[in-house]
C-alpha cells in the first residue's frame, strides 16, 4: 500500500544565510509544478492531433506568502539567490509512519512582491513570486523526486536523467 504524506509545517529561507528562517512568518509556499513542454503535430491527412512530450519543462514559478511585511526580502529583491522551501510531512500508512522532511532547493530571483488588500484587524499577506529559476530540486525524505538545472542541462525524475540521451546525441 502506498504512503500518504500530510504537510504539517513549512519554512522558507535563504540557503546560504544561516538564521534566515521564516517558519513563524510564512503561511503558504508553493513548490513549483512540473509541466513538460509539448509539441503539437496535427497532420492534414491524419485523424487526430498529438501533443508529443519533450524532455524539457516550462519555466518553474515557485511562490510563498508571508503574513506581515518581511523587510529582509527587499535585500536582494530582483536578484538571483538560492532558497530552501522546507516542509515537514507526516507519513500516513498502515502500521504507523513518522515525520519526513521535504526540501525544495531553488535558485532564482524573487521578481514580484505583492501585498494583499488588508485592514488593521488582520495581518496583511504579502506574496512573493520567483522567476529566472535556473535550478530546482525536490526531495522527500532521502528520495530525490525531481532535479532540473539549466546550466548543467540535467532533468531527472526519480533519479532518471531523461535529458541524458539528448546530451549524448549532441555529443555533449
Amino acid at each position: 500500500m502506498l504512503s500518504q504524506y500530510l504537510l504539517v509545517a513549512v519554512d522558507v529561507r535563504r540557503a546560504l544565510q544561516p538564521g534566515s528562517t521564516r517558519g513563524g512568518l510564512v503561511t503558504k509556499c508553493a513548490v513549483p509544478g512540473i509541466k513538460f513542454v509539448n509539441s503539437e503535430h496535427n497532420p492534414g491527412g491524419g485523424v487526430m492531433a498529438v501533443n508529443f512530450v519533450q524532455p524539457r519543462i516550462e519555466a518553474p514559478e515557485p511562490k510563498f506568502e508571508i503574513k506581515g511585511i518581511d523587510t529582509d526580502i527587499f535585500g536582494g529583491l530582483g536578484q538571483v539567490d538560492r532558497w530552501v522551501f522546507a516542509g515537514a510531512y507526516r507519513e500516513k500508512k498502515p502500521g504507523g509512519g513518522g515525520v519526513v522532511p521535504g526540501r525544495c532547493i531553488i535558485e532564482g530571483a524573487i521578481s514580484a512582491w505583492e501585498p494583499d488588500e488588508s485592514d488593521p484587524t488582520e495581518f496583511q499577506g504579502c506574496n512573493h513570486t520567483f522567476t529566472e529559476v535556473t535550478h530546482c530540486e525536490f526531495h522527500l525524505g532521502d528520495e530525490e523526486l525531481f532535479y532540473v538545472d539549466h546550466y548543467e542541462r540535467v532533468l531527472r525524475v526519480k533519479g532518471v536523467d531523461i535529458f541524458d540521451p539528448v546530451r549524448r546525441a549532441l555529443g555533449a
